[in-house]
């Protein structure tokens, strides 16, 4: 059978249409599903990088310093400078019956650390080995400082990570080892790889951490503190008994207690919650588009569809007219409409997995992943059935017109 030049051109067009048609609506539902896909990935990661800058910080944990004062007192007159003492420490615990862990903190900013021909700046922080319940240390090697150390003035360190490897270049346990901090010798306990960006007096990756009270001797600082770390029993928080911090530490030292500068409360739950809520809010944006991008693929299939089904009214009324019937004609378009969106779906999870995975290898340092960018398996699942549905959906108005065709009618348009 011989099939003429212009036979022959019209069912290329037709299937060139047709392939054209199919790539468009499927590249819509292919972009959709990624940006849904990658925008949960990313929010995922991006919460994730920043939160790591509060890595280790109890979430019910506070902080308190002395400020020049800016209101008249008790007969001082304001802009009095003044300053936390140990005995604060006490008081704080027998008269806020709602702090667990009172710990004070002493530091040096301009620290200097030897070993050899080797030296690193540092910020050196006196503190007790309670403090690891406010900020968690990230022991690499080693240990952290003891109730021992404290108890028999031990004269031991535990170095920041970025001390570390500047004083130990070529890596390795160095504990064991002394370095000398400004003009004192130090046995090194431990090494810290925290790197949380919340600076109490320091990065904690440049900072040297002795005991608080061989810091005192060493650097002759009395009994003066410059700040107090709390954490707060469980029912309460620091919002609810920052007024009682104020009023015990403003009594001793004449001080306003609604003087907020000069009594300095930071509040790290305050810091989390608005963390939480600017990602609630990212979170509800990320489905918006996300879905929003995937209806407006679905319209497009449902579109493209209807346009398949117009120029197939011939076959489709054919197929009646030898016995299909109109749940078959029905199963058809929708079937054909399932497989376009799940096969474009997949395509768009798969392309943002690996988009994903290449930013995941890009965060990683020293071995170390600094965020998940990967969105959940079941995460990617529901997203495969939510795809499906849409397919289902965008079939159904082209499948009730091709139900609708009559056989007749379909001979008369041919």
């Amino acid at each position: 059978m011989k099939i003429d030049i212009d036979t022959y051109k019209e069912i290329l067009d037709t299937l060139t249409r047709n392939k054209m048609r199919s790539f468009l609506t499927g590249f819509g539902i292919f972009w959709g599903v990624f940006m849904l896909v990658f925008l949960i990935g990313g929010g995922n990661g991006t919460k994730e990088m920043l939160t790591s800058n509060f890595e280790g910080f109890a979430t019910n944990s506070g902080m308190v310093w002395g400020q020049p004062t800016t209101k008249p007192y008790a007969g001082f007159r304001k802009g009095r400078t003044w300053s936390l003492n140990y005995g604060d420490v006490e008081r704080l615990k027998t008269q806020v019956p709602g702090l667990d862990v009172v710990s004070p903190l002493v530091s040096r900013w301009d620290g200097k650390a030897y070993l050899g021909d080797r030296k690193s700046d540092c910020t050196v922080k006196g503190l007790l080995p309670e403090y690891a319940k406010v900020s968690e240390p990230k022991i690499y090697y080693g240990r952290y400082l003891n109730e021992m150390d404290i108890a028999q003035h031990r004269k031991v360190c535990v170095l920041g990570k970025k001390v570390y490897k500047t004083l130990f270049p070529g890596g390795g346990d160095p504990c064991g080892q002394s370095v000398r901090v400004d003009s004192v010798y130090y046995s090194i306990v431990g090494v810290d790889y925290s790197s949380g960006g919340i600076q109490i007096n320091g990065r904690t990756e440049s900072s040297i951490v002795i005991p608080i009270t061989v810091m005192q001797q060493a650097y002759n600082m009395g009994n003066d503190l410059d700040m107090i770390s709390m954490t707060c029993k469980p029912g309460n928080s620091i919002s609810k008994l920052t007024p009682q911090i104020r009023a015990v530490i403003g009594r001793e030292h004449h001080v306003d207690p609604t003087d907020e500068k000069a009594i300095s409360i930071f509040n790290t739950e305050l810091l989390f919650g608005v963390v939480d809520s600017l990602f609630k809010g990212v979170n509800f944006l990320i489905l918006l588009v996300g879905i929003g991008t995937l209806l407006a693929g679905a319209i497009g299939v449902s579109n493209i569809m209807m346009v398949t089904v117009r120029e197939r009214t011939t076959e489709i009324g054919i197929r009646r007219a030898i016995g299909a019937t109109p749940l078959m004609i029905l199963s058809q378009i929708i079937s054909e409409s399932i497989v376009l969106t799940i096969v474009a779906g997949m395509s768009g999870i798969l392309f943002a997995v690996i988009i994903l995975q290449m930013l995941e290898m890009g965060t990683t340092s020293d071995g170390i992943l600094a965020a998940h960018f990967q969105v959940q398996f079941w995460t990617a699942l529901a997203a495969t059935v939510f795809i499906g549905m849409l397919g289902v959906f965008a079939g159904l108005a082209p499948a009730f017109r091709a139900m609708s065709i009559k056989p007749v009618d379909a001979m008369r348009d041919e």
